[in-house]
């Protein structure tokens, strides 16, 4: 069954690790996985191109399907393989329903901690300015206090939208990618019991990202948020 996979990847990427903890929690290894570097250029290859024209990472085909948006991805072989591995959609309509706006916003919490986490990489010298990163930097506080709030109540087994589920999948890798770029524990209590819960699951430390188990921490473009 997963033989019929292939996930190009790049390592470091939180889209990317979302697709692999979903296909680790369905149980559905033994997939094709290739990493290739970003720094390289290895997301322009023609093999990356002939299942995502975007030169964009992941990609990810099954048989002859392909789905290469992170959260389709997940939300894909979550559909497939219902009665495989773990179940990730809850089973309440109110539960379902906060699982898809939190995954939903999890898309957006990662394009936030890019733009200031990798600020020189979106926006050219000549359209740098103090201004915007400041901007950017109260735009993502403002975020990360949204998130505190929604795991006001997170504990062993009650996350995001109640037991592990596909909104996990997703936003996970954003707080584990914040934590490694300097964002304070102290400050963000509740985001960092989630981290700390959540990072022992065997899907998460089975499909941890290899770029970053060199240092626990990565630079501090988050340490003032």
């Amino acid at each position: 069954m997963a033989e019929s996979m292939r996930l190009l990847w790049g390592s470091g990427s939180p889209p990317c690790w979302r697709v692999m903890i979903a296909l680790e929690e369905k149980n559905l290894q033994g997939y094709e996985s290739k990493v290739l570097s970003f720094e390289e250029g290895g997301h322009k290859s023609p093999e990356v191109l002939e299942i995502n024209p975007r030169a964009e990472l992941p990609a990810f085909k099954h048989g002859d399907n392909i789905v290469n948006e992170s959260a389709a991805a997940c939300l894909y072989l979550e559909s497939q393989f219902k009665s495989q591995g773990n179940k990730l959609t809850p089973d309440s309509p109110a539960q379902q329903a906060l699982m898809y706006q939190r995954l939903m916003e999890g898309i957006l919490l990662t394009a936030k901690i890019g733009y200031v986490a990798f600020y020189d990489y979106y926006y050219p010298v000549g359209e740098q300015h103090d201004s915007t990163m400041k901007r950017n930097k109260e735009k993502l506080t403002t975020e990360f206090k949204l998130w505190e709030r929604y795991l006001q109540n997170v504990s062993s087994g009650s996350y995001l939208a109640g037991p592990f589920s596909l909104a996990d999948v997703v936003v996970f890798p954003d707080i584990a990618y914040a934590f490694r770029f300097g964002l304070s524990a102290e400050r963000y209590p509740n985001l960092a019991k989630y981290y700390n819960l959540l990072k022992e699951r065997p899907s998460i430390k089975a499909t941890w990202q290899s770029e970053w188990m060199a240092t626990a921490q990565g630079d501090d473009a988050l340490k003032d948020i």
